[in-house]
């Protein structure tokens, strides 16, 4: 993943470092998941082309598949106008969902 000389420290993580990733299919662009990031994470992220996120139950980093099988290869990462969020586009192997579903988001109120 080509990376520009954005200064990665620029971006507005949250009082407790944290930033929200959007996961989306980078083929159908059909949102998977909402995880968070930290910069340590973001940078793990870059290096591995594999999501990497801050889990905030358990207090520590977690790579997207490694217990499951599931990962998430990197195609892209954008940030938004007010740089506090993240849209990471990926390959998705598997579900992304921890209940088998394709997308977290298959909950419908309308």
């Amino acid at each position: 993943m080509k990376r520009d000389k954005f200064n990665l420290e620029a971006l507005r993580f949250d009082k407790k470092g944290l930033m929200p990733a959007i996961i989306q299919d980078y083929k159908s662009g059909k949102v998977l998941m909402l995880a968070y990031m930290n910069l340590k994470s973001l940078k793990r992220t870059l290096k591995l082309r594999k999501t990497c996120f801050w889990s905030r139950s358990r207090s520590e980093y977690w790579i997207k598949g490694k217990t499951s099988g599931n990962y998430q290869f990197v195609k892209s990462i954008a940030y938004d106008c007010d740089m506090d969020t993240l849209l990471i586009k990926v390959r998705q192997i598997g579900v992304a969902c921890h209940t088998g579903n394709k997308s977290c988001f298959y909950k419908t109120i309308v």
